[in-house]
């Protein structure tokens, strides 16, 4: 900071302003990503956030015992950028088993994958979900997905992923069953309607790696990436209220001069900050309860395949990482794509009473998380990587400039850090 130099409001606007070489507005993965990158290439930085906490939307609060990510969120191993940024022993992670547990027909059926475990290829077959025929269609689509690098999958022509999947020949049955509940729980894409070029990296990710969650809940991924910056550069409750050119001005009326500014936001707020185009958002919404017992035993994903309720999937996390919940409780989550109203959390119980019984009634509800911004729509024309240099200066990071996913986030925040060490250069 500046000593000030003269009495008067002049002292006082020179003593709230600083210089720094970069500034970065938001402390989500993107700006964690971006202010590694230039932690790396020696560049001096100073990073805002405007919450309580690093981490934007992949967040973890302790509750009653209970770890509570803001949302049902996992770790897709295989995702290039998470390999580059994150050390995977040092997050303990814990994954999910490969397949689902597909609710159809009035029970749950295992939908495994047999190249992983073999002992769950019978149970699969026995499936009514999709054809003997789908199961060798989806053999082939693995063949496909991975017979390409990521970049060739996302430049491959496009066209939505119900389109894909029917071309593919896919019965209607496998579709609505496993591929619609299954792509409406990572993409919040219940119709189905994203860009196949997502589908298929999406697909490829799940070939290729785990899903997982660190024991210690999803924030743990961006308070690793904040464990290595350097003392003072992260700058909580720091609300920014404009941007320009060499400047971010903050909402106490404290201004930052900087060489270059990034910012690192979700969509609308870089749109209100930069006038960058806005891509509609997609919501989730997150249901917690806390019951005596888990009501299914392995530490698999639950699909809604009936198309009835508003339920999506479902999943115990403390069968997944038994650090999620206290001894003798376990941690259920809910994800809901129907908007909020009054009557959907007796809609959500009444939902689970009818999958699970009686015993739905003694579970404790802990919380409900809404995210009216989960994620960016990826509808075609999807374009994989947008520009992250707004003007001389000026640089936008985030899940909306690449992919919606934390492989996106993580990508987009170094792609703009190796944009402003080009320029400052």
């Amino acid at each position: 900071m500046r000593p000030p130099r003269l009495f008067g409001w002049w002292t006082i606007l020179v003593y709230m302003s600083e210089e720094t070489e970069v500034c970065i507005v938001g402390a989500g993965l993107a700006g964690l990503a971006c202010a590694r990158r230039l932690n790396l290439a020696k560049t001096a930085f100073v990073l805002l956030e405007a919450s309580d906490g690093a981490g934007g939307r992949v967040r973890t609060d302790s509750v009653d015992g209970f770890l509570l990510d803001r949302g049902f969120q996992v770790l897709q191993t295989a995702y290039p950028e998470a390999v580059r940024h994150f050390d995977y022993p040092a997050l303990d992670l814990k994954p999910f088993r490969p397949g689902a547990l597909v609710r159809t027909e009035g029970r749950f059926w295992t939908v495994g994958d047999p190249r992983r475990r073999p002992r769950d290829a019978l149970a699969s077959l026995r499936a009514p979900v999709g054809s003997p025929a789908d199961k060798a269609r989806v053999a082939k689509l693995l063949r496909r997905v991975r017979s390409a690098s990521v970049t060739e999958l996302l430049n491959r022509p496009e066209t939505t992923t119900i389109e894909a999947l029917a071309g593919s020949g896919f019965s209607r049955s496998m579709i609505e069953r496993f591929f619609r509940p299954l792509f409406a729980g990572i993409q919040l894409d219940g119709e189905l309607a994203a860009s196949s070029r997502m589908f298929e990296f999406v697909f490829r990710m799940l070939a290729d790696g785990d899903n997982a969650v660190p024991a210690r809940g999803m924030g743990a991924l961006p308070n690793q990436l904040v464990s290595g910056l350097p003392g003072g550069a992260l700058r909580l409750n720091a609300t920014v209220d404009a941007v320009t050119k060499g400047k971010v001005t903050l909402h106490d009326g404290a201004e930052i001069l900087a060489r270059a500014v990034v910012v690192a936001a979700e969509a609308p707020a870089a749109t209100r900050l930069l006038g960058v185009p806005e891509p509609a958002s997609r919501a989730v919404s997150c249901y917690y309860f806390a019951a005596g017992e888990p009501p299914v035993d392995e530490p698999l994903l639950v699909l809604n395949g009936e198309g009835e309720g508003p339920v999506n999937n479902l999943a115990v996390m403390s069968n997944v990482a038994p650090s999620y919940a206290p001894a003798g409780s376990a941690l259920v989550s809910a994800s809901v794509l129907e908007p909020p109203s009054p009557s959907r959390g007796m809609a959500v119980r009444g939902q689970l009473r009818g999958w699970f019984g009686a015993a739905v009634d003694t579970w404790q509800h802990l919380r409900t998380y809404d995210i009216a911004h989960a994620q960016p729509d990826q509808s075609p024309p999807f374009p994989t990587e947008r520009p992250v240099k707004v003007s001389d200066g000026l640089y936008v990071a985030g899940d909306h400039r690449n992919t919606s996913s934390i492989h996106g986030a993580l990508l987009s925040g170094r792609r703009a850090a190796e944009a402003v060490l080009a320029d400052l250069r």
